[in-house]
């Protein structure tokens, strides 16, 4: 029997889910087939919902069945109390290949386009990147190189409606500067409290799920950004990565630097915040099986690539902003540059095998240098439109020839960092 704890518990999950999608109470009690005054009671905790009005709620507001199965006592009481603390995060410790309670089979997710490609090794999928990888096999996948939303509302349905249309929204819509369009940029300081909060509670799921999937040893690249990138790390960590470091991309963008608004000559000499010359991408581990060479030998993960034997891979990286030529081939607001890809994607495995997955795909640049470099990669999109992008941008943009080397040759170095360095870039 369900406690009373147990049915609030439900209820809130389902009014927070219902008031986030914006759906009213009348059209989700429509579609799940009861009274809107019923499901007013199951939100307020003094109704008990059934095992079939669960399935309902959970398919109309898209939620993990195992949460609310978490919530509704429906669990051994060893299992229960290792979730029951974190029930948004049941679906991925359920799938743990140590849990007690077995694991759950492997379904395909609803609503999926797989595009393999012949003479390539990579697979595109249009999916939700949480649903993908609840099915995945456990330590299937080597590395994680993604360019994420850094704050999920940039991306959301309303505010890409905005950006396409060009009126804005969270986007930042500058000028023309030297008769060239500028590329819009999102603004990061208009994110509220819930906002932040939401932000972390969804990488928290997301890092669990990778943390499951990744092999031990396998590195997550995760590029963020400076007023956003503590709530990403402490998420990553809370999941059990090791943090590795930051990897600094130097890059010269129009965020910052700006003179109060509406008073720019009045206060001609300040900068509501300094002009931004950097991007950091987090460098997480999962933790090895025993030593470094162990885990090597048996995950072909644990380190990174280096680009010659003399010179490793370095954590400070020049990069220009993604040329005219690159953002024409894959149109996407926040496409980066190949002539960085190549360098995180290259050292993202350390032998040079493995898979390499990038869970935010956009327009597909992880997935191209990943195809240049000869990578077994996967990509996963949400948006149907980003998606179709990069089916077209990928083998065009991994055809594309970079002039800027990670490596320039030194006395010590010689030809094999000249020779690495016309591996990566050609």
């Amino acid at each position: 029997m369900k406690s009373k704890a147990q049915t609030f518990a439900i209820g809130e999950v389902v009014r927070r889910t219902r008031s986030d999608k914006s759906i009213s109470l009348s059209a989700l009690s429509n579609k799940v087939g009861v009274s809107k005054g019923y499901l007013s009671r199951v939100e307020n905790g003094t109704a008990k919902p059934s095992d079939a009005m669960l399935q309902r709620l959970a398919k109309s507001l898209k939620l993990d069945i195992s949460e609310l199965e978490v919530l509704s006592g429906k669990l051994p009481k060893r299992v229960r109390d290792k979730v029951y603390a974190q029930p948004h995060l049941a679906a991925s410790i359920l799938r743990e290949p140590d849990s007690e309670y077995g694991a759950v089979p492997i379904r395909t997710p609803p609503n999926t386009v797989k595009v393999g490609h012949q003479g390539t090794r990579h697979e595109l999928v249009n999916a939700d990147c949480l649903a993908w990888m609840r099915t995945r096999e456990p330590n299937s996948i080597h590395a994680v190189v993604t360019d994420p939303p850094y704050g999920l509302k940039e991306f959301a349905e309303e505010e890409k409606t905005k950006l396409r249309s060009g009126n804005g929204g969270i986007w930042r819509i500058p000028p023309k500067l030297d008769g060239y369009e500028r590329s819009p940029l999102p603004r990061f300081t208009v994110l509220d409290e819930k906002d932040k909060k939401n932000l972390q509670r969804f990488f928290t799921e997301w890092a669990a799920l990778v943390h499951r999937i990744l092999v031990p040893g396998g590195h997550v690249i995760i590029a963020s950004n400076p007023l956003l990138s503590h709530l990403l790390y402490a998420s990553m960590e809370s999941a059990g990565f090791e943090k590795r470091g930051e990897i600094i991309r130097l890059v010269q963008t129009l965020r910052g630097g700006d003179r109060p608004k509406n008073a720019h000559e009045e206060f001609s000499d300040v900068s509501v915040m300094p002009r931004s010359a950097w991007e950091p991408w987090g460098l997480f581990r999962k933790p090895c099986e025993g030593r470094v060479q162990d885990n090597l030998r048996k995950w072909k993960t644990g380190g990174l690539r280096r680009i010659s034997d003399l010179q490793p891979f370095v954590d400070v990286i020049k990069s220009s902003p993604t040329q005219a030529r690159e953002r024409k081939l894959a149109p996407h607001p926040s496409l980066k540059p190949q002539d960085l890809m190549r360098q995180l994607v290259r050292a993202a495995l350390p032998l040079g095998e493995g898979v390499v997955l990038d869970p935010f795909m956009g327009a597909g640049s992880t997935i191209a240098a990943a195809q240049f470099l000869g990578y077994q990669s996967i990509g996963l999109e949400l948006d149907p439109e980003y998606f179709r992008v990069a089916q077209k941008a990928i083998p065009r943009l991994s055809a594309e020839h970079v002039h800027e080397a990670p490596a320039v040759a030194t006395k010590k170095s010689g030809k094999r960092a000249t020779q690495r360095a016309a591996e990566l870039f050609g």
